[in-house]
């Protein structure tokens, strides 16, 4: 879809895996959005106090837990990769926590660059059926 307006990286796996939860966690959150949205909720408020549900470093890393067996050996390796970066946690956020919703991030943002549509509609649909 994006492929006409946007020159995705030849080699998003060498991207650094903090690059990469940068941009998963935009496509993550738009994702979130559009599910919300499906609820038919109309006021703003409504909509971002649902979406914060979601959008939470305590439930992008339940998410990925969820979501583990599920994955190839491919992208345990960008999981692993992303759950090492070293961050400043937020004083609100669990480190563990964290650092594990930091590699779902790195992981959506991987799919997302290496123009892996499908699969990224398979882990979308995973998380629906978990939601």
């Amino acid at each position: 879809m994006f492929d006409e307006l946007i020159e995705f990286p030849s080699r998003p796996e060498l991207l650094a895996p903090d690059t990469m939860a940068y941009i998963g966690d935009s496509v993550f959150e738009l994702f979130i959005r559009n599910l919300v949205l499906e609820k038919n909720m109309a006021k703003p408020n409504q909509l971002h106090q649902e979406v914060i549900q979601y959008v939470n470093a305590t439930a992008q890393a339940s998410l990925l837990e969820k979501l583990r067996d599920d994955l190839t050996e491919e992208e345990l390796v960008i999981v692993r990769r992303g759950r090492n970066i070293k961050t400043n946690v937020p004083k609100n956020a669990n480190p563990a926590d964290y650092q594990y919703s930091t590699a779902f991030e790195a992981l959506i943002g991987y799919l997302y660059l290496a123009g892996k549509e499908q699969r990224l509609l398979e882990v979308f649909n995973k998380i629906k059926e978990i939601l």
